[in-house]
Order: C-alpha cells, then structure tokens, then sequence
C-alpha cells in the first residue's frame, strides 16, 4: 500500500522534485480516505482543517453564486485540493463532490505545515500551482465581464 501511495504521490505535480525517502514519509504521515459518489470532501464556506491528494478517481469542483451552484472545474489523479483553506486559515472556496469512486490522502493542517517546514521546494511548488489558478480564474472572470458587458448594451 506505502509504495502506491508513494508512486501516486510521485506523479503530483507539487511533489515532482521531492525525493522518494520523504514522500514515503508523507504517505505515512497522511490518511488514505475513501469518497463515494456524492460525497463531499470539502463544503464552500466551511472552515478548512484538512486538504486532499487525489490518488484515483474524479471529482467536481462547485461554487455557489447568485444563480445557483455552478461547476467550475473538475479533479482528478494527482490533484490537490483543499490547501488554500489550510495554509490561509480561510473558509473553504469551493465545494467538491466525488464523482467516481475517489481515494486520496488527507494532510491535516498541522501535517502540511510539518511537510512545507521539512521541504520548502514544496512550498514554492504549491505557490505555482496557486498562482495558475488565480490565473485561469483571472481569465475567467475577464471573459465572463465581457460576456455580461455584450448582453447589456
């Protein structure tokens, strides 16, 4: 079991230039947990203490907005989830609800700041995949103003 959790944890992208020693570490360190369809992993607005490896399976990432939940993007293997809330002491931005069956391994708060104090190349690792994400967001947010602006003239 070790040694799948520590390929999987090979393959995500943050953990890409972490040596196979300390990701054995991480796999020990972390909770495998199971989500079936439906389930939650994390709900918008809820204080977040935990954030997630997805090792298999897929998920949905949903956001309330004034015209209801939307969907604005979808997980899979090798993606994180959850470490905004965790490292920012923020309420959670988003809900995500396994689609598939989904394993991944859970990092408490403590855990990943024990994690990032051990490795700093993983905390600048996790600043790029965060930076990505405000870019996409920024883009998106950009395309859907110009979207509005057309539909009000």
């Amino acid at each position: 079991m070790m040694d799948e959790e520590v390929k999987a944890l090979s393959r995500v992208p943050i953990f890409a230039n972490v040596d196979v020693a300390k990701l054995k570490l991480l796999a020990f360190i972390s909770e495998r947990v199971v989500f079936h369809p439906g389930e939650v992993l994390c709900r918008q607005g809820e204080e977040g203490d935990t954030a997630f490896i997805i090792l298999s399976g897929d998920c949905d990432v949903l956001v309330d907005t004034g015209q209801g939940r939307k969907k604005i993007a979808e997980l899979g293997s090798t993606d994180i989830v959850g470490e905004i809330a965790v490292l920012f002491e923020v309420p959670r931005t988003a809900t995500v609800v396994a689609t598939h069956m989904t394993e991944a391994l859970a990092l408490s708060r403590d855990q990943m700041f024990s994690l990032l104090r051990e490795f700093p190349d993983v905390a600048f690792d996790i600043m790029r995949v965060l930076a990505h994400r405000l870019e996409r967001t920024t883009q998106d947010l950009a395309e859907l103003r110009g979207r509005l602006a057309g539909e009000t003239v």
